[in-house]
């Protein structure tokens, strides 16, 4: 069984699921799906740091690839993240770097290991639950509003503390969201922060000059108006963006979502247009 499919169907997850309005009282626990977590790994001797065990893939992005992983010393599993050392824009070494300063906070995952094995990169951490995308999906693509309103309350406190950290995350989308799993399981973790980016000095207190001409980052649905102008992003861009998510959450959709380009630059276009 899957790791989502342990989370839907645990009872202390089905409650949270009542609670915040994502199922009514009459439902069932969701029905076992199809998912990416179902992906075997092809090399099952990769150990990493000695005692972790790759067992299977349950994503992918840019940088790499995504396991479910087993401590062979005692049972435990945990996520790892692999980035080959030939990347051309390698990021896990700089996430590594944001994680432990941001270490000891209210839904960010814990860091077990960063070093490399073999031809890549490796970040072990926690073992999460599923995304408020997948959660989104698996509820027809509509919350209540006391789910968005509930929702929002714990993704506010997790940018809230990035920020009292010097950052800003820059990439705040339902994706990056993830639930917990276990006694953590009502408990919301934000992730993914090869994006994010220092706004302020932490000794002087000062801030990022404003600059201009600046490229997009971040994901160009959620982005904020002044991301897709390529003004100099701060912390009001990661609050933008959150109202973004939570507009999507209550209505399903955003305005400018389903724009067709012929170019990712022609359509970043198109959005700035529409969200401007």
């Amino acid at each position: 069984r899957s790791v989502t499919e342990h989370w839907f169907h645990s009872g202390c997850c089905r409650s949270l699921l009542l609670g915040v309005g994502i199922l009514a009282p009459a439902e069932s626990a969701p029905k076992r799906r199809h998912s990416v977590m179902a992906n075997v790994i092809t090399n099952k001797d990769f150990i990493v740091a000695t005692k972790y065990k790759l067992i299977r893939k349950i994503g992918s992005g840019s940088f790499g690839d995504i396991y479910v992983s087993i401590n062979v010393t005692n049972g435990e599993e945990v996520a790892i993240k692999l980035e080959s050392n030939r990347a051309r824009h390698p990021q896990l070494l700089y996430e590594s770097k944001v994680y432990r300063i941001l270490q000891g906070g209210v839904g960010i995952p814990h860091i077990r290991w960063y070093g490399t094995e073999r031809e890549y990169n490796v970040l072990v951490m926690d073992l999460l639950g599923p995304s408020l995308e997948d959660l989104f999906n698996f509820c027809s693509r509509r919350f209540t509003m006391k789910t968005v309103l509930m929702l929002a309350d714990q993704m506010i406190g997790r940018i809230e503390y990035v920020h009292v950290k010097n950052f800003i995350h820059r990439d705040i989308k339902p994706d990056n969201f993830l639930m917990g799993i276990g006694r953590h399981c009502n408990k919301l973790f934000l992730i993914d922060f090869g994006l994010a980016k220092k706004f302020r000095d932490s000794r002087t207190r000062t801030h990022i000059p404003y600059r201009e001409d600046k490229n997009l980052t971040g994901t160009a649905r959620y982005a904020s108006i002044n991301a897709h102008l390529g003004i100099e992003q701060s912390r009001r861009d990661d609050m933008e963006s959150l109202g973004y998510v939570l507009m999507y959450f209550n209505r399903g959709t955003l305005p400018w979502q389903g724009l067709k380009a012929a170019t990712k630059k022609q359509k970043y276009e198109k959005i700035s247009e529409k969200v401007c």
